[in-house]
């Protein structure tokens, strides 16, 4: 069984009809797993709710800061306006953003019980959220806030992230890259939003790992890139958990970029991945084409599942 950490209260970060980042991706998601034909195998799991989930504040407060916090929460509670152009905020985001947070939490600890891969189906989206500003659709940096979570767990000194989503995580890059004991590994479209994430950037530790890709890429850039670069940097790191920043937003289909991945392709980043280690904690990012989308999902829990 793979646990699937979900709720309902994901859909209820409205972001209005017209934007790429809306409810109906995680929709077509979990009906897409439903269908799937190993089904039967996902232990489908709600968040611990947030006043329930004690760590959640204190952690929090270590990847961003009290002023966008009470900022974020003061324009939810005002009935929501922009938190910049591309990242609208509606009455319920602070709580749900908060809830999705809980739900990584939940993440770790699941993949630090059973030793074996996790899925948390949540939005907003994190990797681009700073400490101090929530940015290209992400409000808290889930990635990173899980990362340093799990650090407080009992038996682990280092965590890895792999962010494999086609924009760089800059917000998560800016909040670990100071971590000697967390390592942060992009490949994304460059140049492409936000604009960072260039290969020279290796963090305060030699921790970080950037492998900009030109538009156009397909799998046979980045097969190459994993064998060679992508596994020898997190296995040498020899991380206790794996964070894999799950966007799929690198698909052919997909609007917003212009790298030629299928969805077929996220299930062989998958298998590197669990060449390394069965303790990994997937967590959604980008992907906005719904069918490509939830095929590459798809791919990714079925060969967690082999």
């Amino acid at each position: 069984m793979l646990p699937v950490i979900y709720s309902d209260e994901f859909l209820d970060h409205k972001t209005g009809k017209y934007h790429p980042e809306k409810p109906e991706r995680l929709s077509a998601i979990a009906t897409a797993l439903k269908a799937a034909t190993f089904a039967d195998k996902i232990d489908w799991r709600s968040p611990t709710p947030t006043s329930e989930q004690s760590s959640l504040m204190p952690v929090l407060v270590k990847a961003h800061s009290p002023a966008y916090i009470k900022k974020l929460w003061q324009i939810a509670s005002s009935g929501g306006g922009p938190l910049d152009g591309d990242t609208p905020v509606s009455p319920r985001s602070y709580d749900v953003a908060l809830l999705a947070v809980s739900a990584w939490l939940d993440g770790v600890e699941a993949v630090l019980k059973s030793a074996n891969p996790a899925f948390v189906l949540a939005r907003p989206p994190g990797h681009h959220a700073e400490s101090d500003a929530g940015m290209g659709f992400c409000l808290f940096s889930n990635a990173a806030i899980a990362a340093l979570f799990a650090l407080e767990q009992p038996g682990i000194n280092r965590v890895a992230i792999l962010d494999w989503d086609v924009h760089h995580g800059n917000g998560t890059q800016a909040i670990v890259e100071t971590q000697a004991r967390i390592a942060y590994c992009s490949l994304h479209q460059y140049p492409c939003y936000p604009g960072t994430g260039r290969s020279t950037e290796r963090g305060f530790h030699n921790n970080v790992l950037n492998l900009p890709v030109p538009p156009g890429s397909d799998i046979a850039v980045y097969q190459p890139l994993f064998e060679k670069q992508v596994v020898p940097f997190l296995a040498n790191f020899q991380a206790d958990l794996l964070i894999v920043s799950a966007g799929y937003d690198g698909n052919a289909a997909d609007p917003l970029a212009s790298i030629n991945l299928q969805p077929e392709d996220y299930a062989l980043f998958t298998d590197y991945c669990l060449g390394i280690t069965r303790k990994i904690l997937f967590g959604l990012e980008g992907g906005y084409d719904f069918d490509s989308l939830s095929q590459s999902v798809v791919e990714t829990i079925g060969h967690c599942l082999i």
